[in-house]
């Protein structure tokens, strides 16, 4: 099987991608429904962040407050590392499982996880290939403001926060540029879906 890593900042279109992708039945994992499944209600990944954290992070009925946990890392860099250093771990674990699951379900198969930090947490080294979805800055800003109704401002600093799209580039395998619209993207996802299963053929004959 062909682990494929893919990732890109925020508001480039990697939502988009993905349902592409499995509409060409490709096997896509979410990290973002991974990280929320760690540490769901009951679980030890949430007995260790209100571990470090405190219990204001948790709603009356004992699910994680993501407001309250958000509010508390996005402006401390050292306590957000620490999340991280909680967090990525039990992530990483749990998408070991399912590619476990993907290989032995389809030997000759892609399998496809999509993490926004996977670049960022080291993730990246685990996967045959690495594709970067971008678009262009200009793009990226007005998709934020408009997508979660943000001033122009504010938009920034979410962008600015993140590792550059130039940066995230240079470790990729293949680009998907989406700042052309649906249609270009789709073309592009599909043609790199053909070269993938070409790939993850070759690699097993190999």
């Amino acid at each position: 099987m062909l682990t494929v890593g893919l990732t890109g900042s925020i508001a480039v279109g990697k939502s988009f991608v993905c349902s592409v992708l499995r509409e060409a039945g490709v096997r896509v994992l979410d990290a973002d429904v991974t990280a929320r499944d760690v540490v769901a209600k009951g679980t030890d990944g949430l007995a260790e962040v209100v571990k470090h954290f405190g219990d204001e992070i948790l709603t009356a009925d004992g699910e994680l407050d993501r407001k309250a946990l958000g509010a508390i890392v996005f402006s401390n860099e050292k306590k957000r590392l620490l999340l991280n250093s909680v967090i990525h771990p039990l992530v990483f674990e749990a998408q070991d499982a399912w590619l476990r699951e993907a290989a032995a379900a389809d030997p000759d198969g892609i399998a496809v996880i999509d993490a926004a930090l996977m670049i960022e947490s080291g993730g990246y080294k685990r996967f045959n290939k690495i594709i970067v979805v971008w678009c262009e800055p200009v793009i990226q800003l007005e998709r934020l403001m408009l997508r979660d109704g943000l001033s122009r401002s504010d938009a920034e600093k979410r962008i600015a926060a993140q590792m550059p799209q130039d940066e995230k580039k240079r470790f990729a395998d293949h680009l998907i540029d989406t700042s052309h619209g649906f249609d270009d993207t789709r073309r592009q996802t599909l043609e790199l879906v053909e070269y993938l299963r070409r790939q993850a053929t070759e690699s097993d004959d190999s």
